[in-house]
């Protein structure tokens, strides 16, 4: 069980980053506890920090893993060509976001990639990967 983990734009400045919104972790702690948790759960983890797009919809695009869990960042509201690459590749999943985008600005609430997505983890800071890890894993176990 392979899964790809895939950070937006501007998720390498946790910690530094408004922590009144996303709390003060590190990008590499949350790394951290995304592979201690895949490693708990027998899943293979590999995860990508990009703030380029077309990084972000080359790596989507390769075929070395069984689902995905993405927090898009920015390009959640922005990015059709990463919800189409989302489409392309029919993997689960899993749009994740520390922050709850529902309780932001306005912009913030629009998502074109829910809708290529099995579900979305928002507002539960580093812990929405773990849960989203969770969730994958039930979904690729029931084949």
């Amino acid at each position: 069980m392979k899964v790809l983990v895939i950070h937006g734009p501007n998720l390498n400045m946790l910690g530094k980053r408004e922590p009144e919104v996303y709390g003060t972790l590190t990008l590499g702690e949350i790394n951290r506890r995304i592979k201690a948790v895949a490693a708990e759960t027998g899943i293979k983890v590999s995860i990508l920090q990009s703030n380029s797009e077309g990084e972000i919809i080359d790596a989507i695009q390769k075929a070395d893993y069984d689902a995905l869990i993405i927090n898009p960042a920015a390009y959640t509201h922005t990015s059709i060509a990463i919800r189409d690459a989302i489409a392309a590749v029919a993997r689960p999943t899993i749009e994740v976001h520390i922050s709850n985008v529902y309780k932001r600005e306005e912009f913030r609430r629009r998502s074109y990639i829910a809708e290529v997505s099995q579900g979305q983890i928002t507002g539960f800071g580093a812990e929405s990967y773990v849960l989203a890890l969770h969730a994958l894993k039930n979904i690729l176990s029931r084949g």
